[in-house]
């Protein structure tokens, strides 16, 4: 359990390591305030989840959080005062990356947990039992979601009626698949993710639609996937239908022929193995690395141990802060392989005139992260402790059980997007600013870092880690609990972005092909 110095006379603070030259404010810090356990006086202003000096750090020397270099002083800090974008800046330095020298075997359990999954035809296991519509360009979205509204139960609740086993019929729609190199990366990566969605296990069957003269052709896109149109997949493009009204018609009725196949499924007890869970963190604050992460880290660890499989992404997120990873790679090569993404983020941004430490956002600076190398450190404690097994890119098919790491943005439905292509049937986000997400067909369950936040935004929320701060809870028993809420929503319980009806419009493939 977490124990904030000074909460007898409520000033509270948090050291998180010996060597940090930093401590977290839980509570606003006013000029003149006495912080016992440090020996320091406050000196100005510090907001809640912010940081404040605990010792003097000359300009240009780095600054430790985590125990771990932050940033450098860009002017010289003293004891007691706020440390935040006015004086640490990014900085470069050298990084051990130590390939597997941290690896350790993994302690599977003897008796591993068990969920009430829906086991399809070929052995893959849901957690969901939707039909989905899939557009091959942005051309065909209307009818797309024209088809889906249809079977919508907030508008038509007769349309489903007589399939209480169907959770429902989505359309997931971009913005893309026209105007782009027909032979190039980014049309590759558009259908390996509409691919990945195809042959989700929470589809039990589904439409693709699309225009009919587009660069992204509905027969190419099946053949790179190994997709064949059937029982279960339905293709055809607008022009060759007729135009807008036929072809909404036609979805209609191939939705109604797919229905009573879709509802009969039953739910049966299968075990944790078929959990993939893929780990988010956006709107992120200063106690998103003391409290949500680790709690969700620790809930990780008792997943691989019950021979499930967390999916850590978003790698301008981890940047930085790498070497903590590739210390725990399962072999070299595993190691290798992300830093070979890591390179590649570096040149992407070399030559589109970026640059990799543009994060944090102006939310996660509000709420005390001043630099991606912070941001990052927190990040990782999402992925627990466990050794990383492997390495993927965007939207590639998870083989692997364990913790592996999948290649994607920081901008989380992007991120999701390529996990849930991998296979992820179920996203578990942390979150201290505040987040309204969801991402159909996979159910996603919230983690909020802090009381206020659970407080002000508990209709989003559906854990509060802010118990971990507030000194009423450890992280172990918070990880064990977030474990078995795993369990509970891959069973069927809906989180609250489900109840909302959150998910449709979270579809957002990784654009980087260059447009024509």
């Amino acid at each position: 359990m977490l124990n904030p110095s000074d909460a007898s006379s409520a000033v509270r603070v948090i050291r998180l390591h010996p060597q940090d030259d930093v401590v977290i404010a839980l509570d606003q810090l006013v000029t003149g305030t006495l912080i016992s356990s440090e020996g320091v006086a406050v000196a100005g202003l510090i907001p809640p989840g912010h940081k404040m000096a605990t010792r003097a750090v000359a300009q240009g020397a780095p600054v430790r959080r985590y125990g771990q270099i932050i940033g450098f002083a860009s002017k010289a800090i003293q004891p007691g005062q706020h440390v935040h974008s006015h004086n640490l800046a990014m900085g470069d330095f050298t990084r051990d990356y130590a390939f597997g020298e941290e690896a350790r075997p993994t302690t599977s359990v003897a008796a591993p947990a068990t969920f009430q999954g829906i086991v399809r035809a070929d052995g893959r296991v849901a957690t969901r039992n939707y039909i989905g519509i899939l557009t091959s360009v942005n051309c065909s979205a209307t009818v797309a979601r024209a088809i889906a509204d249809h079977f919508r139960r907030d508008i038509h609740p007769e349309a489903l009626a007589d399939f209480p086993n169907v959770d429902g019929v989505v359309a997931l729609t971009h913005g893309t698949g026209c105007a782009m190199d027909a032979e190039g990366e980014g049309l590759a990566m558009l259908q390996r993710t509409l691919g990945g969605y195809a042959c989700h296990p929470n589809f039990a069957s589904l439409l693709v639609i699309g225009l009919g003269c587009e660069t992204n052709q509905i027969p190419q896109l099946l053949a790179t996937q190994g997709l064949q149109d059937g029982e279960r997949l339905r293709a055809f493009t607008i022009q060759d239908t007729g135009g807008t009204t036929k072809t909404i018609a036609h979805g209609i009725e191939l939705i109604r022929e797919m229905l009573p196949a879709a509802n009969a499924v039953r739910r049966e007890p299968v075990p944790a193995s078929h959990l993939l869970v893929g780990l988010q963190c956006g709107g992120s604050d200063g106690y998103s690395g003391i409290s949500a992460n680790p709690v969700l880290g620790a809930a990780v660890d008792l997943l691989v141990q019950h021979g499930g499989t967390a999916i850590l992404s978003e790698t301008p997120e981890i940047y930085g802060a790498e070497h903590l990873l590739t210390r725990r790679a399962q072999t070299p090569e595993v190691g290798r392989k992300l830093v070979a993404r890591i390179r590649w983020w570096e040149d992407y941004c070399a030559r589109n005139g970026a640059a990799l430490n543009n994060n944090p956002s102006s939310g996660n600076k509000a709420g005390g992260l001043t630099t991606v190398l912070e941001k990052s450190l927190g990040g990782i404690a999402k992925g627990g402790s466990s050794n990383l097994v492997d390495v993927y890119e965007y939207a590639q098919p998870v083989r692997a059980q364990g913790l592996v790491f999948m290649d994607t943005p920081g901008f989380d439905p992007v991120s999701a997007t390529g996990q849930v292509a991998g296979g992820a049937n179920l996203i578990c986000f942390t979150t201290g600013r505040g987040s309204a997400y969801g991402c159909a067909p996979s159910p996603s369950f919230k983690l909020a870092t802090n009381t206020a936040l659970w407080e002000r935004q508990s209709d989003d929320m559906d854990m509060n880690c802010g118990e971990v701060l507030d000194g009423h809870r450890t992280i172990p028993e918070l990880g064990a609990e977030l474990f078995q809420r795993f369990l509970d929503i891959a069973s069927g319980e809906r989180s609250r972005s489900e109840c909302h009806g959150y998910g449709q419009q979270e579809f957002v493939p990784w654009q980087i092909s260059v447009m024509v």
